[in-house]
């Protein structure tokens, strides 16, 4: 077991806060000094505060682009915030409606078996160049490998947790250290549940170096959004033997906000009707922007082919929360994320562990798991699904519940 602790000041909430009071104004007087138009003053100025707060992923695009709305209840309970990346949808869905492209269509085979790890390297150069965006509206793709990327980092086994709470880094360790906490019984009743609280999210279309700056990456067809990652997920469980449920609600859709309320009542009628359910799984992904016009895309290649990097979002308790069991969903993530550092080196990044709740109060085995970002493509995606699904697969397995354990 590794126990190197990269030894860092737990993050705070504190310099956030104050980065959004001073940082906000400014960026709104700046803005108005570009445009005329309202609607791009503030996109604009939360892009800008989103930067200088914590340029990675979709929880800090969030907390900045409300950073002047938000109260302490936020912290508690506000889950349903719009995210920053998300637009109203039209009437006429337009070019999200269409069947995915070959390019971008996923490949239903499952990864081929594997004697060792797999062999991964750095992303290679974009693949696709040859669909042509106007100057006006190209953005920037950076691909990147961030296995290792961040601060507060506490290792585990083979992962990386990262720390944004006021925890310890040794009281974190000793949680991490007591193992696996899932036990799946002998029986064919579905023990996991697979689900999607942002449905509708969506990727790229192509593996290129430049995306459309229009794009909102939104999709309600479930052959082109989340449905068909969790789908790849549920595959590899159903193939090891496990049962497992595919719940498919878009809860996003047709509005975004209370998304997290819905889907805590899809969770909770699934526990009614089947209590066997031990693991449950709300799959997203991610959004990582750092400048105006680029967007990280964080990539790796296994066994020559690009796979979405995987985090998983594990959340803590300051007291505000009602997660009194966080720890086991803690033991759950860092476990997780060793067996599928075992199998597939690098696939993973730190775990995003936070003052969140994420609906983890309502089973011990709970977890939010961001497939890739928004400049992965959807083929990416499930690739890593498929793999990620395979070490869980394999994870559950060997923790089942025997006999003698019942009997103890």
């Amino acid at each position: 077991m590794n126990k190197h602790v990269r030894k860092h000041k737990p993050a705070r909430r504190s310099p956030f806060l104050l980065t959004a009071i001073f940082v906000l104004p400014l960026s709104l007087i700046a803005a108005f000094s570009l445009s005329p138009d309202v609607g791009e003053l503030t996109e604009k100025a939360a892009l800008l505060s989103a930067m200088v707060n914590m340029p990675e992923g979709s929880i800090a695009l969030l907390e900045s682009r409300f950073a002047d709305k938000i109260d302490e209840s936020y912290y508690r309970e506000g889950e349903n915030q719009v995210a920053s990346y998300v637009e109203p949808f039209d009437d006429d869905e337009g070019a999200d409606s269409q069947a995915p492209s070959e390019e971008s269509a996923p490949t239903s085979s499952a990864p081929e078996s594997m004697d060792g790890p797999a062999k991964t390297t750095d992303p290679s150069p974009a693949r696709d160049n040859s669909h042509q965006i106007s100057e006006e509206y190209r953005g920037t793709i950076l691909q990147e490998n961030m296995s290792g990327s961040g601060t507060n980092l506490i290792a585990y086994g083979e992962g990386l947790l990262r720390n944004y709470t006021e925890l310890p880094a040794d009281e974190i360790e000793s949680i991490m250290e007591q193992g696996m906490n899932i036990h799946l019984e002998d029986t064919p009743e579905p023990q996991v549940l697979i689900f999607h609280t942002h449905a509708t999210e969506s990727y790229e279309p192509y593996d290129s170096e430049n995306y459309d700056m229009r794009n909102t990456w939104r999709s309600t067809d479930n052959t082109n959004n989340m449905i068909v990652v969790g789908d790849a997920l549920e595959q590899a469980l159903k193939d090891a033997g496990i049962g497992v449920i595919h719940d498919r609600t878009q809860h996003d859709y047709p509005s975004y906000n209370g998304a997290y309320e819905r889907s805590a009542e899809t969770i909770k009628s699934y526990l009614e009707k089947y209590p066997t359910i031990k693991v449950a799984l709300d799959v997203h992904r991610d959004a990582i922007q750092r400048e105006e016009d680029l967007i990280v895309k964080p990539t790796i290649e296994v066994d020559g082919k690009k796979a979405a990097q995987l985090m998983i979002i594990t959340g803590s308790d300051d007291g505000t929360m009602n997660v009194p069991k966080w720890r086991e969903n803690l033991r759950f993530a860092a476990s997780l994320q060793d067996a599928i550092e075992q199998d597939t080196p690098q696939l993973t990044r730190p775990i995003f562990f936070c003052y969140r709740k994420y609906n983890m109060d309502l089973t011990t085995g709970s977890l939010l798991l961001e497939f890739g970002s928004n400049a992965n493509t959807l083929d990416e995606s499930v690739y890593t699904a498929q793999l990620v699904g395979k070490s869980l697969a394999r994870l559950l397995n060997e923790n089942r519940e025997t006999q003698q354990d019942v009997e103890k």
